[in-house]
């Protein structure tokens, strides 16, 4: 496609294998210094399994029971990983020294290479990229902490804290750029967590996040897989890894920081500011179904339950607690993230009924008191009877009080939930946050731990939402539509130049059937009033300028001229104020327009992303366009079905519809408009940064878009 540039695909777990499970590992730079980078990702790799060390050191033939060599190419064997541990100024050759010794891969920790923004720095790192491209060889790095291989018991990072931490063998992988921010969630280890690999990706000059996420989709020991992400340089690819995730049934938990809208600020339209970074990210997560979750807290509670939750049995949850507040907790945060807490069956009806006392609650959320201190029994039976409730998929069992007790009951919970095959969600709602029994609830299969119940209601949101994707065909590859128009539009851009005043971007939207107002171009006052006659009254002046893209702003706009009067006052008024805009415009003429009845307003766009190239946006229109931000994002092209489905999304949906007894409008009309905008964004993606058709004025009658803007590639304001 036009907009990829420099695009590779997504390393397969083949192209990565000796990287990341090696048989062999070199440590370049180890040293006899205990608290060396070297040293200590040895000391990580002492209870690796199978595999084979060795260091790198002219000046000694062992260090800390290892052999050294004079170099990787000496070593006796062929590497599959190097680790190398040494300052910045010796990695590229060292590197080069890999490459020609058929090492696998390599991870290089030295930092002070594109991170520092400065050009020496930045070429550096450009050139391990480039020997990592001509030779095959998988570098992981620079200025990154390593990585784990929990299978292999592989601590291939310098933090000293591995050798030590009980590290807890688990279905989860976790992805950061990241490493410090990674290791945050790695040490739930300490609590009962587990973890199939950790990966850090650092500057990424060859191996990236997406490369990571390839790995963990083809890897059999991984159920789950979280990513930290700032940002991808190649939004294709981030595609790439999340179809190929979803297509292997393994979710995805995403954290995306670094939020700001830099791309809407510097964007020229509405579709440019309404369709920013975070809207891309977002359009893409969708699409791939790919978990998004909000603050990093969120993250490994998710990942969490996802490892041990399966797919739901049912849409609805259950809640049973000691508690009646923590019922009105969880009954609230169920309504708020849209998670049915349906009534009980009459079977568990009643059980519920014969085990729950008058001064309770035999309902949905179950509140079965105190009590169950007193019958331990009772407390089982009301479980049982949630979890084999058809109607429920999951139970939500909140804790407030941390004791002994908690210790006891962690087997009985576990084991019902297991014979159910059903998860149960604990909601740790108070604040003795390590106490008794949250690491034994935290480390067994069939129990999820969340410290907070509305996390554990977004968790269950997320899970019944995926499961839905799952359920609808995979989505089509982004290709061009191959139409002939998108030749005849490109003679139009060609012709009109750099940038397009209105009339030329109408004749570009019109050559993909999307029905424009008409509109008559004149130079002058009697002209224009011709071309009203003509047209019909009332009717709209417009200055038409390519250098204007806003002209409602600059006052170069008058609608619903009713008369020769108007006119001629209008052509005088708009004529001023060009003459007032600094610098002077090009000024192609006026254009003159009938006025179009007043009906639902539209804005349908597009803008060229860096990362993931053409979006589509659809929201409400005209002067509301961001004032009410009810807009939806996806990626272009959109088929006809996609396109219902943006406008479904929106909240002007229901005035689409028809609203209290008013005519809907022709809503395969409005979605094949939708389709040709997207189609036309992509087939010329080299040519078109955006594209802003606002209003589209919506009547049951007539769908018209009466202004357009679009913006050349590579044109800034």
């Amino acid at each position: 496609m036009p907009w990829r540039e420099n695009h590779r695909p997504v390393y397969g777990r083949a192209e990565l294998q000796r990287l990341i499970d090696p048989a062999s590992v070199a440590i370049i730079g180890l040293s006899a210094s205990e608290g060396s980078f070297g040293t200590r990702t040895l000391m990580n790799m002492r209870q690796s399994e199978n595999v084979r060390l060795y260091g790198v050191n002219p000046k000694a033939d062992t260090l800390h029971g290892v052999p050294c060599f004079a170099s990787v190419g000496q070593i006796p064997e062929r590497i599959d990983c190097a680790v190398i541990a040494t300052p910045r100024e010796r990695v590229e050759q060292l590197v080069e020294d890999c490459a020609a010794a058929g090492v696998g891969g390599c991870i290089i920790y030295a930092s002070g290479y594109a991170e520092t923004g400065r050009e020496d720095r930045l070429q550096q790192q450009a050139r391990l990229a480039a020997i990592a491209r001509a030779s095959g060889l998988r570098i992981v790095g620079p200025n990154c902490i390593g990585i784990i291989n929990n299978f292999r018991h592989a601590g291939l990072l310098f933090l000293s804290t591995y050798e030590t931490t009980p590290w807890r063998l688990g279905p989860i992988g976790l992805i950061s750029q990241s490493g410090a921010l990674g290791y945050t969630l790695a040490q739930a280890c300490e609590r009962g967590g587990n973890f199939s690999h950790y990966f850090t990706a650092g500057n990424s000059c060859d191996v990236d996040v997406c490369d990571f996420m390839s790995y963990l989709a083809e890897d059999p020991a991984c159920r789950v897989i979280t990513c930290l992400v700032e940002g991808v340089k190649d939004g294709e690819r981030l595609i790439e890894a999340g179809e190929k995730a979803l297509a292997a049934d393994k979710p995805v938990v995403i954290y995306k920081m670094a939020t700001g809208n830099a791309a809407a600020q510097a964007a020229m339209s509405h579709t440019g500011t309404l369709a920013g970074a975070n809207a891309a990210y977002d359009a893409v997560f969708r699409r791939t179904g790919m978990i998004a979750v909000d603050n990093l807290e969120q993250v490994y509670e998710t990942a969490s339950f996802l490892a041990k939750a399966g797919r739901p049995k049912a849409q609805g949850v259950a809640v049973m607690a000691t508690s009646g507040g923590a019922c009105v907790i969880t009954a609230d945060k169920a309504e708020l993230h849209g998670v049915a807490l349906p009534q009980p069956g009459p079977a568990t009806q009643a059980v519920l009924d014969a085990a729950i006392p008058e001064f309770g609650s035999a309902r949905n959320p179950c509140d079965v008191t105190a009590q169950v201190i007193n019958d331990p029994d009772s407390f089982m039976r009301c479980t049982k009877a949630m979890l084999e409730d058809p109607a429920y998929g999951a139970l939500i069992l909140p804790q407030v009080v941390s004791g002994e007790l908690t210790i006891n009951r962690v087997p009985v919970v576990a084991g019902l939930a297991e014979g159910a095959g059903k998860p149960i969600c604990i909601t740790w709602i108070n604040e003795w946050l390590e106490g008794p029994g949250s690491a034994l609830y935290e480390a067994n299969p069939n129990t999820a731990v969340f410290r907070s119940t509305d996390r554990c209601f977004r968790a269950l949101a997320a899970w019944q939402w995926r499961e839905r994707i799952r359920q609808v065909p995979a989505p089509k590859p982004r290709r061009t539509s191959g139409k002939p128009a998108a030749a005849v539009a490109q003679r139009l851009l060609d012709a009109a130049g750099p940038r397009l005043s209105e009339t030329q971007a109408k004749a570009v939207l019109a050559a993909y059937g999307i029905p424009v107002a008409r509109d008559v171009l004149v130079q002058d006052a009697d002209a224009a009033v011709a071309a009203a006659a003509e047209i019909g009254y009332p009717v709209v002046i417009k200055l038409d300028s390519p250098d204007i893209a806003h002209k409602t702003e600059a006052g170069v706009v008058k609608l619903g001229l009713a008369d020769e009067a108007a006119v001629r006052k209008a052509v005088a008024e708009i004529t001023a104020a060009a003459e007032r805009i600094v610098p002077a415009p090009a000024i192609r003429g006026i254009s003159v327009q009938p006025m179009i009845s007043a009906g639902i307003e539209l804005v349908i766009g597009a803008r060229l992303d860096p990362q993931f190239g053409p979006l589509i946006v659809v929201g409400m229109g005209g002067v509301l366009v961001e004032l009410m931000a009810d807009t939806a994002v996806d990626l272009a092209p959109v088929d006809h079905d996609g396109a219902l489905a943006l406008l479904k999304s929106l909240k002007a949906w229901k005035l689409l519809t028809g609203y209290r007894g008013a005519r809907g409008v022709d809503l395969d009309r409005v979605a094949a408009i939708v389709v040709a905008v997207s189609e036309l964004a992509t087939d010329l993606a080299a040519s078109i940064g955006e594209i802003d058709v606002n209003p589209v004025i919506c009547s049951p009658d007539r769908i018209t878009a009466v202004d357009a803007l679009i913006i050349r590639r590579g044109v800034s304001a």
